[in-house]
């Protein structure tokens, strides 16, 4: 492919700010680099405001899943597609059921194209890969990927992501995905224990956040632009991400779910009324350093056979052949952050865990962040590819 150039439409106003066009810059260069920097694709996606726009998104979401765009296979006939297919009346019902997830305004002859678009790329996916099962939210995965990048790479980008990120879900049974709905209360625990056992209380067990989970959040949020900004943070990071950001969301309302009634009705009905105006960059930015302070090895050692989930054993999907392991960028965005803490605090930092127990709490948190960041393993993870991994041979997939 040649070289990237940055969109020439959206990004001349006043309303686009200078840092907004710094990172531009960036994606770009890296974009351009040989060989392609995906280490700082993975860092522009999870860094404030994601990858900015859709023109964006088709060039990065493609290289943070390792699909090779120059060679894309062309989409067989939706007719030859559906006849004899055991999942095509499902998900015929539940595409026509997705009226609310394409744009307000939309003609309807386009957005019944493109509902005839996304029932292909399903049928498509599940028909060249047997072993993996229909379930009903998948289609919406599958219409954010057709929105953003169009039907030909959206195939072959939601293939590539089913048989790893989303594997767990397509089994013939949910028991792998109540595995990782497992991680969810884990997660809530180390962080506030308090919240956990008030859940525990109540019983309101997990399945409030099942669609969130199970959809990316795009089934239960209203405005695209946060959905496909997730979706940055998701595919820069480790599988199991969207979990660790669904608990943020439960104690980011730690509140309101403190002062409910410790019944599993309210606390159930609470959970399952998602906020649309969540701080998504703070909260994306919380999971983040949770991942760093409880990795999914640390949680796995808890949760009831979490080692049986595709998701739980990450060393198939190491990202050799980009360089370096998403949950590496994280770290390295963990240490960053804090180090510039320690510059600012100085002795005031110094002074406020010698007053301040909540203070005392989080540097400990913190502390531990730093020992799993910067302990043998993860140092060596730092190193390229061909340095840490050579048995990968600069292979992600099978």
């Amino acid at each position: 492919m040649g070289r990237q150039s940055p969109p020439r439409n959206g990004f001349g106003g006043h309303d686009f700010d200078a840092k907004k066009k710094r990172k531009v810059a960036e994606i770009y260069q890296a974009l351009n680099s040989d060989p392609i920097d995906v280490p700082k694709l993975r860092r522009m996606a999870i860094s404030k405001g994601g990858l900015l726009t859709d023109e964006i998104r088709c060039k990065v979401w493609p290289k943070l899943l390792s699909v090779n765009t120059d060679n894309l296979p062309p989409l067989p006939a939706g007719k030859e597609l559906r006849e004899d297919n055991k999942d095509y009346q499902q998900v015929l019902l539940d595409v026509r059921r997705s009226l609310r997830r394409f744009p307000p305004g939309m003609p309807d002859d386009q957005r019944e194209g493109l509902q005839e678009e996304l029932i292909d790329i399903i049928l498509h996916v599940l028909k060249r890969n047997p072993q993996l099962h229909y379930y009903q939210g998948y289609h919406d995965i599958v219409v954010t990927f057709l929105l953003v990048v169009g039907d030909r790479l959206a195939t072959a980008l939601v293939e590539k992501l089913s048989i790893h990120h989303l594997r767990d879900f397509m089994y013939p049974t949910m028991d792998n995905t109540k595995q990782i709905l497992n991680y969810l209360m884990l997660i809530i625990d180390q962080v506030n224990p308090e919240v956990h056992d008030f859940m525990k209380s109540a019983e309101v067990g997990t399945i409030f956040a099942l669609s969130w989970l199970i959809t990316w959040f795009g089934h239960v949020l209203s405005d695209f632009r946060h959905v496909v900004r997730l979706y940055d943070f998701f595919l820069a990071c480790h599988p199991l991400m969207p979990i660790y950001f669904a608990a943020v969301i439960v104690l980011h309302r730690k509140q309101e779910v403190l002062d409910c009634e410790c019944d599993m009705a309210s606390v159930h009905h609470l959970l399952c009324q998602i906020p649309q105006d969540l701080p998504y960059e703070s909260l994306i930015s919380k999971a983040g350093e949770i991942f760093v302070q409880f990795p999914p090895s640390k949680l796995t050692k808890e949760a009831a056979q979490a080692e049986r989930t595709a998701a739980s054993t990450f060393k198939d999907f190491e990202l050799a052949s980009v360089q370096q392991r998403p949950d590496t960028v994280l770290r390295q965005r963990f240490r960053e952050r804090m180090r510039g803490e320690e510059r600012l605090q100085g002795e005031e930092r110094t002074k406020s865990i010698l007053t301040k127990p909540r203070t005392n709490r989080f540097v400990k948190l913190a502390v531990m962040g730093l020992t799993v960041a910067l302990g043998a393993a993860a140092l060596a993870m730092v190193k390229s590819a061909l340095e840490w991994a050579p048995k990968f041979q600069l292979q992600i997939f099978p």
